[in-house]
């Protein structure tokens, strides 16, 4: 049993709840349970032996409409939820269409949180993402950098989005008591990644890029940016087992970052995907491209204190990812 962490005097609430094991058997609705994380979530859940884990696919419910969301919680009552669905993309998706990164993320937290006060849901984890600091906050991150400067604008609609999401947590939590909590994880890849050109994150879009170009034999890839920009890679399945670790282990109205607490660059990561696909061409960079922000680390220490940290290292983790994504090529999205 973790203690509970003073978040100091703008994020008290009064919350009374002692974490610890969540009942296996009880309801436990997984929203986004086909994307990167809330499949991975569900794999987790599963192995943990949870018995009655529930998703919807977007054909059978649109999280967009506030309606059917009332009705299908009402319908299911669960007990727990984990909100892991999202609107997301790389920095060409979110810089070209930030009015629904803004919109579509909104309404889809807005109708899940809401939805869940209706039906008196015990335990929310509310999911969002390290872009929800500032460009400039300085490095290790902390949780206390939130609200503190400018965010990145080639995906602040995204951040926008995510931060209401954290303050809608904290105002359950102040208003209606509820043991909520938020987890804000650093940049994720594993099986049932985004591989699409345009529309994925850096990672998987590397490994699709050096994978064409072993298969056309290219002698040459050109990546975005400068490959100067760090990054800090969590794989999916580290962050699935985080998210459990912290539903039976924390709470606080203060987000957690979720992450390995160390990072790499961009041209370094280049180099290890395109050792591990086999690429042996040359690599350069289009320096015309945007390289987003400089680095992004996170401080992890609260998650530490809370007693987790990763177990998948960075090589083992893209090799596992590169087999995922040659045993689907035929049905991976993009």
């Amino acid at each position: 049993m973790a203690d509970r962490i003073d978040d100091g005097p703008r994020l008290s609430d009064d919350v009374t709840f002692t974490p610890g094991p969540l009942d296996r058997s009880a309801a436990v609705y997984v929203a986004g349970h086909r994307g990167l994380v809330g499949s991975a979530i569900v794999r987790r859940l599963e192995a943990a032996g949870f018995t009655n884990i529930i998703g919807r696919t977007s054909t059978e419910l649109d999280l967009t409409d506030r309606d059917a969301v009332f009705a299908f919680m009402r319908d299911i009552k669960p007990r727990y939820v984990v909100l892991a669905a999202a609107k997301v993309g790389g920095i060409l998706a979110n810089n070209t269409y930030p009015v629904e990164f803004l919109s579509d993320n909104i309404r889809i937290q807005t109708n899940v949180i809401d939805a869940a006060l209706d039906t008196d849901v015990e335990r929310l984890l509310f999911l969002g993402s390290s872009c929800i600091y500032p460009k400039m906050a300085t490095q290790p991150i902390t949780e206390d950098a939130l609200h503190t400067g400018y965010l990145e604008h080639t995906n602040d609609a995204y951040a926008i989005a995510k931060i209401a999401g954290i303050m809608h947590i904290q105002a359950a939590r102040r208003e209606y008591g509820k043991a909520w909590i938020s987890a804000m994880p650093t940049n994720l890849y594993g099986p049932n990644d985004n591989f699409s050109p345009t529309g994925s994150h850096v990672l998987p879009a590397l490994i699709r890029r050096y994978h064409e170009a072993v298969q056309t034999g290219a002698s040459e890839v050109t990546n975005w940016g400068t490959g100067t920009p760090r990054r800090e890679f969590l794989h999916v399945d580290d962050m699935a087992d985080a998210c459990l670790h912290l539903l039976e282990h924390y709470d606080g109205p203060q987000q957690v970052n979720v992450g390995t607490g160390t990072d790499v660059t961009i041209h370094d990561i280049a180099a290890t995907i395109a050792n591990v696909t086999g690429y042996t061409g040359t690599t350069s960079w289009d320096t015309s491209k945007p390289d987003g922000t400089p680095q992004k680390l996170l401080d992890v220490s609260k998650l530490a204190n809370a007693g987790w940290t990763a177990n998948i290292t960075l090589e083992d983790g893209l090799r596992q990812t590169y087999q995922w994504f040659l045993d689907h090529q035929d049905d991976y999205r993009g």
